[in-house]
């Protein structure tokens, strides 16, 4: 869809859905529409049922955090309109505490998304049929894709073959940092490689 159909489908979705949308863009192509939390299910149906808009194709909900703000998260929708060939993505803004209301009703395969942006940043969907974790294990702390997670994790899980079973134990770092000796491709680069050397003779 070129600029112009896209200026204009944005035009149709303001004015028939003013209290949904807070703004709208066009970026690298695709209309981009950052939209209130509250009034989401009405619009992400609005989107799927009108017939200029005819998104009826769900393909990805994912969260993002931004700690810095208040409202910390967003949630990002992209949905796929076949018949128009076009594509439109769909931003909110949430915090820690308030829910988001679930899309599972307009689109049951939202399910399985939604329990990942819980499960990865603890963001809550309200009338969610069963949320709860889907990647990390039983009994898991804190959430992996906030910014604010430490890289190493709060605890480690092996396999002791003494007690044979799976333990878990807080992370212990063993030193404080890491001297590297940049010998290694995966550690780093030195503006001359060992063996280098042999480039310049022709060998």
């Amino acid at each position: 869809m070129n600029i112009e159909n896209l200026v204009d489908l944005a035009a149709h979705i303001e004015s028939r859905m003013p209290d949904a949308v807070r703004s709208t863009q066009i970026v690298v192509g695709e209309l981009t529409i950052l939209a209130e939390r509250d009034h989401i299910v009405a619009l992400l149906r609005f989107l799927r049922d009108d017939q200029q808009c005819n998104f009826e194709t769900f393909i990805d909900l994912c969260g993002v955090d931004y700690p810095e703000r208040t409202e910390r998260f967003e949630v990002v929708y992209h949905l796929l309109s076949m018949r128009m060939n076009n594509r439109i993505r769909v931003r909110i803004r949430a915090d820690e505490e308030t829910p988001v209301a679930s899309c599972v009703p307009v689109w049951p395969a939202a399910n399985w998304f939604e329990r990942e942006a819980f499960d990865m940043y603890g963001i809550q969907f309200s009338d969610h049929p069963d949320l709860r974790r889907i990647l990390t294990d039983y009994g898991f702390e804190g959430f992996p894709l906030r910014k604010d997670f430490p890289l190493t994790g709060n605890y480690e899980v092996r396999y002791d073959d003494l007690e044979k079973r799976v333990i878990y134990e807080p992370v212990k770092l063993v030193q404080e940092y890491r001297n590297f000796d940049f010998l290694s491709p995966w550690e780093g680069m030195t503006s001359e490689i060992p063996g280098d050397e042999k480039a310049g003779r022709g060998v």
